[in-house]
């Protein structure tokens, strides 16, 4: 039962289809409940042996890596007010389930018969940077590159950008 109430925390809209950023995607139970309540909920769920989807800031915060809630949002609306400004970033909505989406760097997708994966960026609860760089990639998907924070983001946005 547990299990159906999570599903029903992290349900977004219909129209989320057409989010332009993160904060279009805030929209779930999980985003805007009590978060003493989410958390309960989220930590309840997690005794299951099945993976549970979740937002990357959830997890940070579950860990008690991430300060709050608000803190995770921050980071990625800095994350997407970086790239929303620079050509050929586009923000996609559609993540796995309980996520907020991610940014693809579309020259990097290649062209014709070249076509590839394209360079990703995608908020993370695997170290406190909290985000990771795929690189864009034909076959199987490469491990991520962790980058340190949105100072490191701005640092390495032209080598990440070089790959064409």
């Amino acid at each position: 039962m547990v299990g159906l109430e999570w599903s029903q925390a992290i349900e977004l809209p219909l129209v989320s289809g057409d989010a332009a950023s993160p904060a279009d995607l805030r929209k779930a139970w999980v985003h805007r409940g009590p978060l003493s309540q989410v958390l309960a909920l989220y930590r309840a769920v997690q005794k299951s042996d099945e993976p549970v989807p979740s937002p990357w800031w959830l997890r940070a915060l579950s860990d008690g890596r991430l300060e709050s809630r608000e803190a995770g949002f921050r980071v990625e609306d800095r994350v997407h007010k970086l790239l929303s400004r620079r050509p050929g970033w586009e923000f996609v909505p559609w993540a796995d389930d309980g996520e907020s989406g991610y940014w693809e760097f579309m020259p990097s997708e290649g062209t014709g018969g070249n076509r590839r994966t394209p360079t990703t960026i995608v908020n993370t609860s695997r170290h406190t940077g909290w985000i990771d760089m795929l690189p864009a990639h034909a076959a199987a998907t490469p491990e991520p590159a962790a980058i340190d924070g949105l100072a490191g983001l701005r640092a390495r946005l032209g080598e990440i950008e070089a790959v064409r």
